[in-house]
């Protein structure tokens, strides 16, 4: 009853959020490049830009709006996106913004000197160019790969490309980022796409040159002299160095350039029976979210601990992913006294340095008040009139619940009559089904081919996916799910496709072949997963006269 009337409060909490909201494409510029401003809001009114004239020259103002009809009618949005080109380098604020009568949150960029490196095809009419934030990565890691697109015409059309590297998975990660930017006195209009690159294979990687054809705005003249308007271009190949994991790194295998661990919220009191919450950060600098092991914490005598979904936050900063993991912990003691909990640690390897490393947090004490609940047979001194009970804390919080709850009551009742009705209906469909164990063994899971969504969300992860998600999405093929690789393997019954599964984990940890083991997993999971027959439970029954197939 306690969690009906909690998720009422929730849903009631969620309405009251904020219906207006402001980010930039991107938190870090070079100086002379322009940046975006998105504010979406459902308010009528358009924002006022008057605080930004001071530190921005403002451009390129433009808006759409979306109506949705959804269970509490028909809503409208509006998005708001300006071009600023900030007038000084270094940190600059973006004020809060207000639009109608909601006001935007605060925002920071960072906005670097003016790069001198000039690109080498500038002066053209279209060019292409690609980076990596690492020349010589390691195995498994994240690499930021940033395709950029300037053009110095207006673009009516045109298609950009990235072929695929062999021996490596490379897929895009977020939306285009456009933005202008100055090269010898000539405005281009860039246009800046990110992708993830994971090397699969130590040695020489070689990554193909992005691929741009499209066409441009004709003049006049340039129709006269017979000009099509067509724009071609190509990027340089670029070989990267992928360095094999080092002998002695810690496992599971973690290369990064940064990592922070810090309490956002730590409670300062602990009593039994009442729910406390703390909540952990984890900042990595160098990794996708799919690459980072999970937010858990050590066991703690005499406190029960409730996690919740991770939050991950993904962006890239200074061409490389970054992700902000953020996960809430409830904690309820079940008696009174001294409690500690050692400090959560991570183990990673350090890419610049070359060396292992431990983010570690400090160990967290508590002196939990009150005492654990009285025995079932114990009796209840408020059932009997008693005032002493009226005092004690487990009884404030029983008549707090039954107070908050009697509002909703009619809710409870059709709850509790929906759980009764499903309860029966679960009974009669037991009573129903015929034991399968008296007339024949259990249907063989073997001949149960998957769906063939789960078959197709397994080819998309061999073709553009990292081995992470391969592994999870073969987890995924088992009916339950299996909870880890060593499982599935013990469930499968085909040699081969044990095998293929061991050159995944090889490629994964011990430095293996990846294309080698995307192959080997092609073809022994091209008709789907082959388990292992469950062993038919003891009936007491004659066994069959002629064995089963």
């Amino acid at each position: 009853m306690q969690a009906l009337v909690l998720l009422l409060l929730c849903l009631a909490t969620g309405m009251a959020t904020a219906q207006t909201r402001a980010w930039l494409d991107r938190d870090r510029i070079a100086f002379g490049e322009t940046v975006t401003l998105n504010i979406e809001t459902d308010q009528s009114a358009t924002p006022d830009y008057g605080p930004l004239r001071h530190e921005f020259d403002i451009s390129g103002r433009s808006s759409s709006r979306q109506v949705s009809l959804g269970s509490g009618g028909m809503s409208t949005r509006t998005l708001h996106a300006v071009a600023l080109k900030p007038r000084s380098d270094g940190v600059i604020t973006i004020p809060a913004l207000r639009v109608g009568g909601a006001t935007t949150s605060p925002l920071s960029l960072v906005v670097t000197p003016a790069s001198a490196a000039v690109p080498a095809r500038a002066g053209d009419d279209v060019f292409l160019e690609s980076t990596a934030d690492d020349r010589d990565p390691y195995l498994q890691q994240a690499v930021g790969w940033v395709v950029r697109l300037y053009s110095a015409v207006p673009l009516v059309s045109g298609q950009l490309d990235q072929p695929q590297p062999d021996g490596a998975t490379l897929r895009q990660v977020g939306d285009d980022a456009q933005y202008t930017r100055e090269i010898d006195g000539r405005r281009y209009t860039v246009i800046e796409r990110r992708y993830l690159l994971i090397p699969e294979r130590s040695g020489r990687l070689e990554i193909p040159g992005a691929v741009f054809q499209g066409r441009g705005t004709v003049g006049f003249f340039d129709d006269f002299l017979g000009r099509s308007g067509e724009l071609n271009a190509r990027a340089a190949t670029r070989v990267l160095d992928i360095r094999p994991v080092p002998a002695g790194a810690p496992q599971p295998w973690l290369p990064l350039h940064d990592l922070q661990l810090r309490y956002q919220s730590v409670p300062k009191d602990l009593s039994v029976g009442n729910a406390a919450t703390l909540v952990v950060e984890a900042v990595a600098d160098g990794a996708s979210a799919a690459q980072m092991p999970e937010l858990e914490l050590p066991a703690i005598d005499g406190v029960q601990v409730f996690a919740e979904p991770v939050q991950a936050d993904e962006r890239f900063v200074d061409g490389r992913p970054r992700v902000t993991l953020t996960r809430r912990f409830s904690l309820v003691p079940t008696r009174g006294g001294a409690a500690t909990m050692a400090g959560l640690s991570m183990d990673w390897w350090d890419v610049g340095s070359g060396s292992a490393r431990t983010a570690r947090l400090p160990a967290l004490d508590w002196d939990i008040g009150g005492s654990a609940a009285p025995a079932a047979s114990t009796p209840d001194p408020a059932a009997a009139g008693g005032p002493a009970a009226a005092s004690t804390p487990a009884a404030s919080s029983i008549d707090a619940a039954r107070a908050s709850v009697a509002p909703h009551r009619g809710w409870v009742l059709a709850t509790l009559l929906f759980a009764a009705l499903w309860l029966f209906t679960l009974v009669w469909a037991v009573q129903r089904t015929p034991a399968a164990g008296t007339s024949k063994t259990a249907a063989a899971p073997a001949t149960v081919r998957p769906p063939a969504a789960d078959l197709r969300a397994l080819r998309q992860a061999l073709d553009t996916g990292d081995l992470g998600d391969v592994a999870d999405r073969l987890r995924a093929l088992a009916r339950p799910p299996a909870k880890d690789i060593d499982e599935l393997r013990a469930r499968l019954a085909d040699p081969a496709q044990r095998a293929a599964v061991d050159a995944m984990e090889q490629a994964r940890w011990g430095g293996g072949d990846g294309v080698a083991a995307r192959a080997l997993l092609r073809e022994a999971f091209a008709k789907g997963p082959r388990w292992v027959r469950p062993v038919a439970a003891e009936t007491g029954v004659l066994p069959p006269l002629y064995p089963r197939d």
